[in-house]
């Protein structure tokens, strides 16, 4: 690994080299936008106390933006970032299409009585000697739905570029006659096709604004009027072909937000008619478990930044409920009709802020916003939990699926060339974390966190960052993973620093052969195929690395080990984080006997 400004990757373990490091960022951030960090060094100063909710959003993102270039560059991985942000753009283009042009040239245009007067057969005939001839060179077989936005974004930008010239008319505007040669072009080449011959003739020539215009530029113009036109038309007949709309099922061009009818939010169908109770779920949203495997494996890309685009980015108003919750007048939480309170994330994460990094391609700057408030987000995010959806800004349409983009954030950044030390690092050491940006050195005191479930490993992150040493003690079988990874003490009391991780595939499991680790109480034991536990094994190599930090499993506090042994061990403080579930006792003589099980026993 070869890391900038002199540092070794053994430094990124020692509080002193993480406080310098954050120094070095911090001059980073000053010479690269003095007026920016004036702000920051007041915030950071004040330790974010004193500054409305607008101003703390934008120090945030403006300084969440230093920090991705900064990290990106420290670890030598700008050509894979840029590759990254590049995905990212062509992702935002694709979605632009549907916002510009499927919402408001498709769907509000025509209705379903339009849909007499069109053939789909005949459209898709049309449409496709116009891929074939104009744009035969796209991705039609491997990514159809990029090569039908990237058609129709270039079909609009031309027929734009000839309303401006002979319509509009705006100060300042140049008529870019490469542009216009490549429609004229076109023109000749559509004017061959027979079947499209209603596009290039009985052309009605206005007198437009432009009076410069030549009868060529009108009927090039008038061309595309018409061939944008046969594009909208089809693009609506697809969505109501039985066979065609098949194709585009899973697409994002097509994808609107449905309504929330809280009297019906299961959508299941009757079995048998006049036995209304004899249901079952809609086909489309089977998933039917395989063994153990992965059965949900998230958005890709493309859905993800659909997601942020559906998000209006609410704290630039501060109505980020997502975030702050949904307040009556007096400070309350509202309920929505089911009764739930609307209390959003109980973290407090910076969800929006967050959004706009992801919108930009920034995914380290938002890995690092998300980490302010939930340094331990392998834990959350998609399948895990959805209070911020609840309270979304959204309450009469499908919310913005906010754990989908936290996870993809997180994927993004653990995908990336030693995407897992940046992770990693980040629990240590994020500099606009103003509370704490890097963990304090060692203080001589230890505290004994009892269970290693999502509160217990939470709690123990929290209190390395402190400076506290921990001891983290389960009833339940944790298995030790190979030093190589973690780290740890050898035969003479020398701590032996881990090796770094370059791919992060290098300490995958498939799900369906993985050992069970046993570190994460109910995450390991109580969730199955829905969630993906190479997450919660990154947080127990996370943890396990850390000097300060020791686990040891088969221990029952109160029976294998007392209050008072823990005393003796040199413990200074106790934490007990065995969670709020009751365990189910039967009332049946011996049932506690060897070999006996009960349904809590695997959902502790």
């Amino acid at each position: 690994m070869n890391l900038k400004h002199g540092y070794k990757y053994e430094d990124l373990f020692e509080s002193s080299k993480l406080r310098d490091l954050a120094e070095r960022f911090y001059e980073f951030y000053k010479k690269a936008d003095p007026a920016s960090f004036e702000i920051f060094s007041k915030y950071k100063a004040s330790k974010g106390e004193g500054f409305t909710e607008i101003e703390t959003s934008n120090i945030v993102i403006n300084s969440a933006r230093y920090l991705d270039l900064f990290t990106v560059d420290f670890f030598g991985i700008k050509r894979e970032a840029d590759r990254l942000k590049e995905d990212n753009e062509t992702e935002r283009k694709i979605l632009k299409v549907r916002s510009d042009f499927m919402t408001k040239r498709v769907f509000k245009k025509y209705k379903a009585a339009d849909l007499a007067n069109m053939n789909f057969s005949e459209l898709d005939a049309k449409v496709n000697i116009i891929k074939e001839t104009l744009y035969g060179k796209f991705s039609w077989q491997t990514d159809e739905e990029k090569a039908t936005a990237f058609m129709i974004r270039d079909l609009e930008e031309q027929e734009q570029h000839f309303k401006d010239h002979l319509e509009v008319m705006p100060n300042g505007f140049i008529f870019k006659q490469a542009l216009a040669r490549k429609s004229e072009e076109s023109l000749t080449k559509i004017e061959q096709e027979e079947t499209l011959k209603e596009l290039t003739a009985n052309f009605v020539y206005k007198d437009y604004k432009n009076p410069e215009g030549t009868l060529l530029e009108k009927r090039t113009y008038d061309y595309l009027k018409g061939t944008v036109e046969l594009i909208q038309k089809w693009c609506f007949a697809r969505m109501h072909d039985k066979a065609a709309k098949l194709v585009i099922k899973n697409w994002v061009l097509y994808k609107q937000p449905k309504s929330v009818d809280y009297n019906h939010l299961v959508h299941n169908q009757v079995e048998t008619p006049g036995i209304p109770e004899k249901i079952y779920g809609e086909e489309d949203t089977l998933r039917r478990r395989d063994g153990f495997k992965l059965t949900d494996k998230r958005y890709n890309i493309r859905h993800v930044m659909g997601e942020v685009e559906y998000c209006v980015f609410c704290h630039e108003r501060s109505k980020d409920s997502c975030s702050k919750g949904m307040k009556d007048s007096e400070g309350t939480a509202k309920r929505n009709p089911l009764g739930i309170p609307l209390n959003g994330c109980p973290l407090d994460e910076k969800i929006s802020e967050m959004h706009t990094l992801k919108y930009e391609g920034k995914s380290v700057g938002a890995l690092g916003i998300i980490m302010i408030d939930n340094p331990m987000c392998p834990g959350t995010g998609h399948r895990i939990c959805n209070d911020c959806m609840k309270a979304c800004i959204y309450q009469k349409q499908e919310p913005v699926d906010i754990p989908q983009i936290e996870t993809k954030v997180l994927t993004d950044v653990l995908n990336l060339p030693w995407g897992f030390e940046i992770y990693s690092l980040l629990t240590r050491w994020n500099p606009i974390n103003v509370k704490r940006p890097y963990e304090l050195p060692y203080n001589g005191k230890n505290v004994m966190v009892v269970g290693m479930g999502p509160a217990g490993y939470t709690l123990s992150q929290y209190l390395l960052n402190e400076g506290f040493g921990v001891v983290g003690v389960d009833g339940l079988k944790i298995e030790a993973v190979h030093p190589d990874v973690t780290g740890g003490i050898d035969e003479n009391g020398k701590y032996i620093f881990p090796k770094p991780v370059y791919e992060y595939k290098d300490i995958q499991d498939d799900l369906d052969k993985r050992i069970f680790l046993g570190f994460g109480g109910v995450s390991e034991y109580g969730i199955t195929v829905r969630w993906d536990k190479n997450f919660l094994k990154v947080e127990y190599l996370t943890l396990a690395r850390r000097k300060h930090f020791r686990v040891y499993n088969g221990i029952r506090f109160g029976g294998t080990i007392e209050i008072d042994d823990a005393w003796r061990l040199g413990i200074d403080h106790i934490a007990v984080a065995t969670g709020a579930g009751k365990p189910t006792i039967v009332k049946m003589k011996n049932n506690l006997i060897r070999g006996i099980r009960k349904a809590s026993d695997f959902l502790m």
